[in-house]
């Protein structure tokens, strides 16, 4: 059997059995990357794309994020924009990302997890309000030329390491 259909095989396979233990498609979105990292940190995975990208041992929902960079980070892109900086706020603090109490940043080789930190919610919020704020008022200002008027910021690795910890 020729590598390729190696693949295709064991796709298949994976792709088998997400669906007989009703975890929606592993190949959309980075479901594969929460696969592997819910699976070493004791989570489950819901099928849903929407809301939670998994749930810990005491079935909170938590936000992954995930990168193959050289070094550790967590992109929050495509967030609402509210019609006022209060709304702003209430909604990043009550639906977007303080609704996930943990979120944890994995930095991957292939398959391999070489990093993984866990933030609480109020860290990060502390780190993105500010960030989220400026990209607000750039974005709302009437001269904004923006073509995606979504939000969005990324925290970095040196603040992951001031604020999370280490899991792995």
């Amino acid at each position: 059997m020729s590598y390729m259909k190696k693949i295709e095989f064991h796709l298949q396979e994976i792709d088998k059995l997400c669906k007989e233990n009703d975890m929606g498609d592993i190949f959309s979105y980075s479901k594969v990357k929460e696969v592997l990292m819910a699976t070493k940190l004791g989570h489950t995975v819901p099928k849903d794309y929407s809301g939670a990208d998994a749930y810990n041992k005491k079935n909170e929902p938590v936000e992954y994020k995930s990168t193959i960079s050289e070094t550790i980070n967590g992109t929050y892109n495509g967030v609402s924009v509210q019609p006022t900086w209060k709304k702003q706020l209430k909604y990043l603090k009550e639906e977007k990302i303080g609704k996930y109490p943990y979120h944890y940043y994995g930095r991957f080789d292939g398959t391999k997890i070489v990093e993984l930190y866990e933030l609480i919610a109020e860290d990060v919020l502390k780190v993105l309000i500010p960030k989220l704020k400026k990209d607000y008022d750039r974005k709302t200002s009437s001269d904004s030329k923006h073509k995606d008027p979504r939000l969005g910021s990324t925290i970095n690795q040196t603040e992951i390491k001031r604020y999370g910890k280490s899991v792995l």
